[in-house]
């Protein structure tokens, strides 16, 4: 069994994928995680690589309706292939494996704003939304959300 943060960092894994795959960082991220799979192994990097097209292309090609299931689903495989890897390698090799996913995941974190497709809107850092009439829904909300009209901020905020 994985300690805490080698679960959390498999977590962030899985989530790298899902949100990478289809933007501009996709590329970059796809080569670099197959590599890390892979471990040396050219014949195991083009297996995860062709893993990691299923994936993009499944998510890419989900129904409106199933978009969310599809990206729960494709996150959690990828979570599990990671912790899975992780738990395979001895303590020095899961040390060192674990900071080059770290390192790996830093290149291609989203520095912040937002995405849209037809499953939905993403938006990465502190998002207010403010709606004067209707109102909003989300699959998911990491952090909490608000609607409504801002308040006046406090004299002594500035």
């Amino acid at each position: 069994m994985l300690e805490e943060a080698l679960t959390v960092l498999a977590a962030a894994g899985g989530t790298a994928v899902v949100q990478a795959a289809g933007t501009d960082m996709w590329t970059g991220l796809r080569q670099a995680l197959a590599r890390w799979f892979g471990r040396g192994d050219e014949q195991r990097q083009r297996g995860e690589l062709e893993r990691l097209d299923r994936s993009a292309e499944e998510l890419r090609t989900a129904q409106a309706a199933d978009t969310e299931r599809v990206r729960i689903r494709q996150e959690a495989a990828w979570q599990t292939r990671i912790a899975d890897l992780l738990e395979s390698l001895d303590d020095n090799e899961r040390a060192q494996a674990a900071e080059e996913l770290r390192a790996l995941l830093s290149q291609y974190k989203p520095e912040g704003g937002v995405s849209a497709d037809r499953g939905g809107a993403a938006f990465v850092g502190r998002t207010e939304i403010s709606a004067h009439t209707g109102g909003i829904a989300a699959g998911a909300i990491s952090g909490g959300a608000r609607t409504g009209t801002p308040s006046e901020p406090d004299p002594y905020q500035g």
